[in-house]
C-alpha cells in the first residue's frame, strides 16, 4: 500500500497540528528580528557585526541547551518539556521589547534559544514515534512547514509592525502571541515508547560514522541558510533598492509560496525514494541543495527586482526540501529511545558552528560588502550538500543501523 493512502488517526492529526502550530510561532519569533535590523542599526547605532550577533547569540545558546534537553526528552515527560519551552521563549521575546541597551537585547535574544532547545527534540521525537516509518519524512515535513511558514510570517509581521510602531512594540506583541500554542500543547498525550533501559548514551551515538557525516553536512547547511535568512531583508534594501516594508512583504510572500510547495514536496519525494534506496532520503536532501545553489547566486547577483524574487523563489523551494527528511534520517539511523537525543546532539553541533554564519557574513560586509558575504554563504551550502554523499557511503558500508547500536533494539521497518 502507498504511504500516502494510509488514513491518519484523530490522535495523529491533533498531534501534528498542535506541534506544527508551536513550530510556526517559534520561527515567527526567531525571524521577526530580521526586518528590524535596519531599525536597530539606526536607533541603537549598531554595526553589522553586532546585528549578526543577535542571531548568533540565540543559536549558540540553542546549541548549548540542545543536548541536555534532548537527553531529558528521551527520559522524561515530553509534553511538559515542550510546554515549558514555549513559555520560556515567549517571555524572553517580551523581554527584548524592554531592552534598554544592546547588551540586554543580546541577552534576551540569546535566552530564546533555551526555549527552542527544549521543544524541538521532544516534538520531533513524538512525531516519529506516532507515525509509521514509511511516512516519517512526510510527517516531519508537515511539522517543518510550521517552522518555514512561521519564519516567513515573522518577517512580514516584523516589517509591517516595525515600520508602523517600532521594534519594541513588535517584540512584545510577538512574545504574547507565542504563548497561545502552549495552552494547546498541555493536553497532548505522548505515544508509547520502548523501555527506558534502551536509552542510548551520547558517546555511542557519536561513534556512528553516518550520523557524524550528517552532522558535518548539517553544520555547513545551517551556516549558509541562517546567514541568508538573517541578511536577506537588509541586502534587498541596501543593494536592490527595496524599502523596508517592500523587502519584508516581498520576501515573505515569495517564501510563503515556495515553502508551502517545497517542504511538502521534499517530504513526499523523500518517502517515495526511501522505498527504493535505504539512503533515499539523503539523496533527496543533497540533490535539492545542488539545485538551489545557482538560483540563490542569481538572486544575489542580479540587479532586477523580479529576477531577485524569482531566483529566491526557486532557491527556497529546493532548500526547504531539507527539513522533514533530515529529521527522518536521524531517526532512521537511531533506536527509538535515542530519537530526541539524536536530534539534540545534531542541533547542538550544527547550531554551534552554523551560528557563526550571520556574524561572519556581517564581518565580511563590514570589511568588503554584503554581496560577497552572501556568495560565500551559498558556496558553503554546496559544501554541505556534497558532504551528504559521505553519509551515503557509510550507510552503504555499515547498513542503516550501525552494529554499535544493535544492543539497543533498532526499530523494525516494514
Amino acid at each position: 500500500m502507498e504511504p500516502q493512502s494510509i488514513r491518519l488517526t484523530p490522535y495523529q492529526l491533533r498531534l501534528l497540528a498542535v506541534l506544527a502550530l508551536v513550530n510556526f510561532v517559534n520561527f515567527a519569533d526567531r525571524q521577526v528580528v530580521v526586518p528590524l535590523l535596519p531599525l536597530l542599526r539606526q536607533q541603537m547605532g549598531l554595526t553589522d557585526t553586532q546585528l549578526g550577533a543577535l542571531q548568533t547569540g540565540l543559536l549558540l545558546v540553542l546549541a548549548a541547551a540542545s543536548i541536555p534537553f534532548g537527553y531529558f526528552a528521551d527520559r522524561l515527560n515530553q509534553t511538559r518539556i515542550i510546554v515549558g519551552g514555549v513559555v520560556f521563549w515567549s517571555l524572553a521575546t517580551i523581554a527584548c521589547g524592554f531592552a534598554p541597551s544592546f547588551f540586554y537585547l543580546l541577552l534576551a535574544r540569546a535566552l530564546i534559544g533555551v526555549g527552542e532547545a527544549a521543544y524541538a527534540p521532544a516534538a520531533q521525537s513524538m512525531i516519529s514515534e506516532a507515525f509509521p516509518h514509511k511516512r516519517r519524512a512526510m510527517a516531519q515535513s508537515v511539522f517543518a512547514s510550521g517552522m518555514l511558514l512561521g519564519g516567513a510570517a515573522g518577517q512580514a509581521i516584523g516589517g509591517i509592525l516595525g515600520a508602523a510602531h517600532g521594534w519594541k512594540y513588535t517584540f512584545i506583541f510577538v512574545g504574547l502571541i507565542c504563548l497561545i500554542p502552549g495552552a494547546f500543547a498541555v493536553k497532548l498525550q505522548e505515544p508509547p515508547r520502548r523501555p527506558r533501559s534502551e536509552v542510548v548514551p551520547v558517546l555511542t551515538l557519536l561513534s556512528v560514522p553516518a550520523y557524524l557525516a550528517m552532522i558535518a553536512a548539517g553544520t555547513f547547511i545551517t551556516f549558509s541558510t541562517v546567514s541568508l535568512l538573517t541578511w536577506g531583508v537588509t541586502f534587498a534594501m541596501d543593494y536592490k533598492e527595496f524599502s523596508l516594508r517592500e523587502a519584508s512583504e516581498s520576501l515573505a510572500a515569495v517564501a510563503l509560496l515556495s515553502l508551502v510547495f517545497g517542504v511538502l514536496t521534499g517530504g513526499f519525494v523523500a518517502d517515495r525514494l526511501q522505498k527504493k534506496f535505504v539512503y533515499g532520503r539523503i539523496i533527496v536532501i543533497a540533490a535539492a541543495f545542488l539545485c538551489a545553489a545557482p538560483f540563490a547566486l542569481l538572486a544575489v547577483q542580479s540587479d532586477e527586482k523580479w529576477v531577485v524574487l524569482a531566483g529566491l523563489f526557486i532557491a527556497i523551494f529546493f532548500m526547504s526540501w531539507y527539513h522533514g527528511p533530515v529529521t527522518a534520517v536521524l531517526h532512521d539511523l537511531t533506536p527509538q529511545r535515542a530519537h530526541a537525543t539524536a536530534v539534540g546532539v545534531y542541533m547542538c553541533i550544527t547550531q554551534l558552528f552554523g551560528a557563526l554564519g550571520p556574524q561572519l557574513v556581517g564581518k565580511i560586509s563590514d570589511a568588503s560588502d554584503l554581496q560577497l558575504g552572501l556568495q560565500v554563504a551559498v558556496a558553503v551550502m554546496v559544501g554541505g550538500s556534497l558532504l551528504m554523499f559521505l553519509a551515503i557511503y557509510f550507510i552503504r558500508r555499515d547498513g542503516l543501523h550501525h552494529p554499535r547500536l544493535a544492543a539497543f533494539h533498532p526499530e523494525a521497518y516494514d
